[in-house]
């Protein structure tokens, strides 16, 4: 039985498992658009083990890694991350991504952070996650806003794309902030 804690409306969120999800994070990667919204570096193709090695050592680098999965048809559409942690201050940052170009725009992605969020400030104890998206994608900082990250300031001209220049934005969200937009929703 599926963990209900870590369960959305159309998505849940399961542990990641190098040795099937590999197929899924190679061939999101070979997608040139997804690359350009999730790095500012240039695309790099990995093949399913070069994915796998390069996890692994992910993993071994306090990165904890989710698969978003559409409750459906149980197909995983996304992941999504912590890492960085500074337990001592209670900060760490968040990665996500959906792969596949019809799942974008769906919701997935906030539900996604919404049910992250809730194990981050309520069963970890963080204090604050901050995350980072290059100004161009303009569906993930609605989508971070949605969650209720706030903008706390850019990296002017961090990445250039197609000759443009392009800010690399800085987003975060306090469990304080988090707690007041969940509010009713909070088991104590």
């Amino acid at each position: 039985m599926k963990d209900t804690y870590l369960q959305g409306e159309s998505v849940y969120l399961r542990a990641t498992d190098p040795e099937k999800d590999m197929k899924f994070y190679s061939g999101w990667q070979r997608d040139a658009l997804y690359d350009r919204f999730m790095d500012s570096m240039p695309a790099v193709m990995y093949g399913k083990d070069q994915m796998k090695e390069w996890y692994e050592k992910q993993i071994a680098s306090h990165l904890s890694s989710f698969m978003i999965v559409h409750k459906e048809d149980d197909i995983p559409i996304g992941f999504i991350e912590i890492s960085g942690y500074d337990w001592h201050s209670g900060n760490a940052w968040l990665g996500i991504g959906i792969g596949e170009r019809e799942n974008w725009g769906k919701g997935y992605g906030t539900e996604a952070i919404s049910i992250l969020l809730k194990l981050v400030f309520l069963e970890w104890n963080l204090h604050r996650v901050s995350l980072a998206v290059l100004g161009y994608n303009v569906r993930a900082m609605r989508s971070y806003e949605k969650a209720g990250f706030k903008n706390e300031g850019a990296l002017r001209g961090f990445v250039q794309r197609n000759g443009q220049r392009w800010d690399m934005y800085m987003m975060g969200i306090l469990r304080e902030d988090w707690e007041k937009l969940h509010s009713g929703e909070i088991e104590k």
